[in-house]
């Protein structure tokens, strides 16, 4: 497994085994404690697994978390998933920088979003599966949404959008959302 940086967001990094592949199909190792402690991350820091599917089309995000944070390792372990990644961290060298991957099955890289980022993603196959390991138990009341169709952002989503949550629809912009946050 090697880890390299992600240049447009500072302390982002992309996790990404070596699979073994035989007639029975690939094992790859997904996480690995002392790969993520040779880049400074504590592997021990992360405290809940999660797990969505989505259909083709389906978009989820840009999602954050008020006051730490919240620092995640995400990985598409079936499926394609176009994922992006926002900086919102105004000390950070890289504010509001913005990175965007292609992780799938077929290489089970895992991203590492610093806490302060913003992350969401796209399902590019029928079927996506996105596993989340994150460094903090979940508390809806530090929930942060920022609109996914901001101008201001322009991801370029690459499929139209064939569902998101209420929430998702119903989000600010970013420049409210920071306005909010007093960024």
């Amino acid at each position: 497994m090697t880890a390299t940086e992600v240049p447009a967001i500072a302390g982002a990094y992309l996790f990404e085994p070596t699979p073994h592949t035989d007639e029975r199909g690939f094992f790859c190792r997904t996480f690995d404690a002392d790969v993520v402690r040779s880049v400074g991350l504590d592997p021990n820091a992360f405290v809940q697994d999660s797990l969505s599917r989505s259909a083709r089309g389906v978009l989820r995000g840009l999602h954050l978390r008020s006051g730490a944070g919240e620092a995640k390792l995400v990985r598409c372990s079936y499926g394609r998933v176009f994922d992006v990644v926002v900086d919102l961290r105004t000390d950070s060298p890289t504010y509001r920088g913005t990175a965007f991957f292609e992780l799938s099955d077929a290489t089970q890289a895992t991203l590492y979003v610093p806490a302060g980022c913003a992350h969401g993603f796209q399902a590019l196959t029928d079927t996506a599966d996105v596993s989340y390991r994150i460094d903090r138990p979940h508390d809806p009341a530090e929930d942060v949404t920022i609109a996914f169709d901001d101008p201001e952002l322009a991801i370029p989503w690459p499929l139209p959008v064939t569902s998101t949550s209420r929430r998702d629809r119903e989000a600010p912009p970013l420049a409210q959302v920071l306005r909010l946050q007093g960024s």
